[in-house]
């Protein structure tokens, strides 16, 4: 079953987190796919990742072949480099959560709207009947609750 994953940024930006989250997945032996609302938010995030100490490879459909690609930026929800991990920002959705092993969705704890929009998903997903675990940044890094 796939493990859906809230979290909840107050300590940090989006740039900020998400390389932690993505380097750690690479670790792991996982592709990812970064689901976006816009083309411009990923160029943006894009260009962050580039920035990192870390080098996180990744491309986006102006990049072309996907499969060489560990880390993909779209915002279509169709996971072409065979990501089974999807990172959702700025409040992009996607009906397709059986075809993740685990999703992250990163929301922006200082934005009212960002927090309202995510309480929306996880009344969603509670209806639905699916597991979800919730994740709030602390001085040290990630802790679970629920």
């Amino acid at each position: 079953m796939t493990e859906i994953g809230f979290y909840h940024l107050t300590r940090s930006t989006l740039a900020q987190a998400l390389p932690q989250l993505l380097t750690r997945t690479l670790a792991a032996g996982r592709r990812a796919q970064v689901l976006g609302p816009s083309a411009a938010a990923l160029d943006a995030l894009s260009t962050a990742l580039w920035a990192q100490p870390a080098w996180l490879p990744h491309g986006t459909v102006a990049d072309g072949d996907p499969d060489l690609q560990p880390i993909w930026l779209s915002t279509d929800a169709e996971p072409p480099n065979g990501a089974r991990y999807l990172f959702l920002i700025e409040g992009a959705e996607t009906d397709r959560i059986k075809r993740y092993e685990r999703i992250f969705d990163l929301f922006d704890g200082n934005a009212p709207d960002a927090v309202a929009a995510a309480r929306k998903r996880w009344q969603a997903l509670q209806d639905a009947g699916l597991p979800k675990t919730y994740w709030q940044q602390t001085e040290t890094g990630w802790q679970k609750n629920g």
